[in-house]
């Protein structure tokens, strides 16, 4: 991590990425590892309202909303929203967000999904309320290291208390590759998280496909961490 600790990534790189296209995070699929962990996330609860952090155009929010879930999602580019609903056939409507100037968010017209297009740091429990489910996949790897405790702070003060937070992290060797995705190392999530909240690692995957191999990394191992507020 100490050779990723000082990389910083303003917000207007994100946007020039999605301009450019350059968006080889993006998923055309529901993520195999939410999939697989989803039952331990939902425990049999109905109409649970989802938190997607740094969402871009996750089809796993729709996805999630054809089961009768619900999803709220943050994303700096409204080009990657915009391409979120166009590409899921989805009518919405844009509004602004009176506690956030400058702020819009985008509800589709059947109100199970809402993006923000804002800053991460600028949400709060006061604008999109609190959440029974957290999906943090490409969010916490890409944040900049040196925000993490900030990060963490935001995501729970957004949990209920019946929330159930999935976190998909990334480990590889640092000294191939500058990030993003960052490396988060398991001690990294108890270190950030462990203060307020039960973790479980539930799985360790080889996640190395040849897309890594191009930015010089030789491995990659992908972790599903569950976590859940410690009782107060």
């Amino acid at each position: 991590m100490s050779t990723q600790a000082n990389r910083v990534m303003a917000l207007s790189e994100w946007e020039d990425r999605w301009q450019e296209g350059k968006i080889s995070f993006h998923r055309p699929d529901v993520h195999n590892l939410l999939e697989k962990n989803l039952d331990k996330v939902i425990c049999g609860r109905k109409e649970v309202r989802f938190f997607f952090p740094l969402c871009g155009k996750a089809v796993d929010m729709k996805w999630l909303a054809d089961m009768g879930h619900t999803v709220v999602g943050v994303e700096i580019s409204e080009k990657g929203i915009k391409q979120f609903f166009a590409e899921q056939s989805l009518a919405f409507n844009e509004e602004s967000v009176p506690a956030l100037p400058g702020a819009k968010v985008f509800k589709s017209a059947d109100g199970k999904i809402s993006i923000y297009q804002c800053d991460l740091y600028k949400i709060s429990s006061a604008v999109a309320g609190k959440f029974g489910g957290i999906w943090d996949r490409g969010a916490m790897v890409a944040i900049n290291p040196c925000d993490r405790q900030k990060y963490a702070t935001l995501l729970m003060s957004l949990m209920n208390n019946d929330c159930r937070y999935l976190l998909d992290t990334m480990e590889y060797n640092p000294e191939q590759y500058k990030g993003p995705p960052f490396l988060v190392l398991e001690e990294d999530v108890k270190s950030e998280y462990g203060g307020g909240c039960d973790i479980e690692l539930l799985e360790s995957v080889d996640a190395f496909v040849e897309k890594y191999r191009s930015l010089g990394l030789d491995s990659l191992t992908e972790k599903i961490y569950l976590l859940t507020l410690k009782a107060q």
